[in-house]
């Protein structure tokens, strides 16, 4: 019986090219294992082999998603796998989004099996595990250990045309799709079973889990704009003119506080945010963030004054957790300087 051929997907990170310095790399293949492709090699037991390796910078496909896709599955083909794997992502928030896009296209180019794996916050966890199998990883590479047996388990259930079972059965993120089970209660039983157990605070599990969604209390009116002062935050990318903190495109690391004390207008300022086209916001970052505008309304006295400063980073891709974090640090900041309001802008 020959070998099943497998094709694993990394970013530069995972093949010891480099961090973000490197992260813009072009997309090449290495036949072969390269990195935790090793590990997960091993795991298969003889059934199946990595016969290539393709690694790509997580900038560099985030920035140029269509052509990357094409030159890689060109890369791919050349292999003539039967699975393709991408990652583990963990919560790498590029490198997921790129495991999720790739496996996808790979799946619906190739019509493979195909997986990869990663943390439930990552964005491309959101944004693909509808279309692709993912393995929940941990947050971190430091779960690594867990992560490449459950991937080499699941890997072989695919390649064999296994039953798949649940997500809390197979240790993958729930796909969003349902399907008809005969069990032996009917459901009147179930669901009362279920309220009993909740009554007495012991554990059970739902059948249908409802989604959690984040309540944000609004905020108080202000009864008197004249003398309010008002503060600009963005998620749409908005940095000077070359990006001097290298804020991210997509899946930020980061924010930027940009000082705009005397300034009426910006001028030699551009966008970074990746996944639109930027062309209206470069040629007027007003646009994206309305300075001009709230100055002239400052002038004449319709609100206090503008903050010194405003805050920007990518939203495309950004974990919730990311953004989280960002938004505890310059709010401390601007409660500290009696900012009274915040006007919050996209793209």
């Amino acid at each position: 019986m020959n070998k099943i051929k497998v094709v694993h997907y990394i970013n530069q990170f995972f093949a010891g090219i480099g961090g973000e310095e490197k992260a813009d790399i072009k997309p090449e293949k290495r036949d072969g294992v390269v990195g935790p492709g090793m590990g997960l090699n091993g795991l298969f037991k003889g059934e199946a082999e990595i016969v290539g390796t393709i690694i790509c910078g997580d900038s560099y496909f985030n920035e140029n998603v269509e052509e990357a896709q094409v030159e890689i599955i060109e890369m791919i083909k050349s292999y003539e796998p039967d699975l393709f794997i991408a990652g583990p992502a963990f919560n790498a928030g590029r490198y997921g989004v790129a495991c999720g896009a790739i496996a996808k296209f790979v799946k619906e180019e190739l019509n493979i099996p195909v997986l990869t794996g990663m943390y439930v916050e990552n964005p491309g966890a959101d944004m693909y595990s509808s279309d692709v199998y993912m393995i929940e990883t941990g947050n971190s590479a430091a779960s690594m250990r867990t992560a490449l047996p459950a991937i080499a388990k699941f890997s072989m259930k695919l390649i064999n045309g296994e039953e798949i079972g649940r997500p809390s059965e197979e240790g993958y993120l729930s796909t969003g799709k349902r399907r008809n089970i005969f069990v032996e209660e009917i459901g009147g039983k179930r669901a009362v079973d279920m309220l009993i157990k909740k009554l007495k605070h012991e554990e059970f599990e739902t059948e249908y889990p409802m989604p959690v969604f984040d309540n944000v209390e609004p905020g108080k009116a202000i009864k008197d704009l004249s003398k309010a002062k008002i503060a600009l935050v963005t998620s749409g990318g908005i940095v000077p003119c070359g990006n001097p903190d290298r804020i991210e495109s997509s899946s930020a690391s980061k924010y930027g506080r940009y000082d705009i004390t005397g300034v009426n207008t910006l001028l030699g300022y551009e966008t970074a945010h990746g996944g639109y086209d930027p062309s209206f916001a470069n040629n007027d970052a007003n646009r994206v963030i309305p300075l001009d505008i709230l100055r002239e309304m400052e002038a004449a006295g319709e609100i206090g004054e503008i903050y010194g400063a405003f805050y920007s980073t990518v939203g495309n891709g950004t974990a919730v957790k990311s953004s989280l974090a960002f938004a505890e640090e310059l709010t401390e900041t601007l409660i500290a300087d009696k900012v009274d309001a915040v006007i919050l802008t996209s793209t």
